[in-house]
This record gives structure tokens, sequence and C-alpha cells, in this order.
């Protein structure tokens, strides 16, 4: 759910950050190309799950509706590339807290696959928290803090 929220997300924050930097930009697709990809793992993953691939489907589609809503709540029509990056951190700190429980839950379950799957992303979240931090305050170190710009 968070996979598929992460790509409305970092769509929203393409378009703030299409003023400011090309490399954002170019940092922005790939990660959302990456979530594609995760959702697309998740949703195979899923599947295997006998007997519970609606219920977790479902659990999946929720999170995205929630996390879809405080987007559009953080993200208002005065919202700029800063905000836009403010709430991706929230956002990734997120996922990488949620992969790092499924790490421990699958580690005690001992659900290699599951294992597998946490092993490629964790990774690639964590990746994408740093730069999501560091284009924040990049572009807060840009700002004038007293409005005199």
């Amino acid at each position: 759910g968070l996979a598929m929220a992460a790509k409305a997300a970092t769509s929203k924050v393409t378009t703030l950050a299409k003023k400011e930097s090309e490399d954002l930009v170019d940092a922005l697709n790939r990660m959302h190309d990456e979530a594609a990809e995760t959702e697309r793992r998740c949703t195979e993953l899923g599947g295997l799950f006998e007997g519970k691939k609606t219920a977790i489907l479902e659990e999946a589609r929720e999170t995205k509706d929630k996390a879809s809503a405080m987007l559009e709540i953080y993200l208002d029509d005065d919202a700029d590339a800063l905000d836009g990056f403010e709430f991706l951190t929230m956002a990734e700190a997120s996922e990488v807290g949620h992969w790092e429980v499924l790490e421990a839950l699958a580690e005690k379950a001992a659900r290699a696959e599951v294992t597998e799957l946490v092993d490629w992303a964790l990774p690639i979240q964590r990746r994408h928290l740093e730069t999501v931090r560091s284009a924040s305050t990049t572009l807060a170190a840009s700002e004038d803090p007293d409005g005199k710009s």
C-alpha cells in the first residue's frame, strides 16, 4: 500500500520540483519507478499466501487511500518543492520503518520469500529516505527564511 501511495506522491512532488532542478526530477522519477517495481513484487508475493491474497490486497488499498489523503492535506495548492520533499521525508521514513518491522516478522516466521523481498526493498527505501532528506535540506538552504527574496 505504501508503494502504491509512493507512486502518487512522487508524481505530485515531481510537478513541484520541475521549477527547481532537473536532478531532483530525475531522482523522483527513479523513486517512482522503484515504487512501481516494489508494488509489483509485493503484489506477486501477496498472491502466494493461500487464502489471504484478497485480504492482503484490500489492506494495501486501504493503506494507499490513507496515505493519499495525507498527501492531499499536506500538499495543498500553495505547496512548493520544499513542502513536497518534507512530505516525502515523512513518507519514506514510514516506509523504512515498515520494511524494518516486516524484516523482523519475516525472520520470526521463517518466511524466506518475505526475507528475500525485504533484503531487496529495504536498501532501496533507505536510499529513498536519504535522497529526500538531502533534497529537503538543500532546498531549505536556498530559501530566504525572512522572506526577503
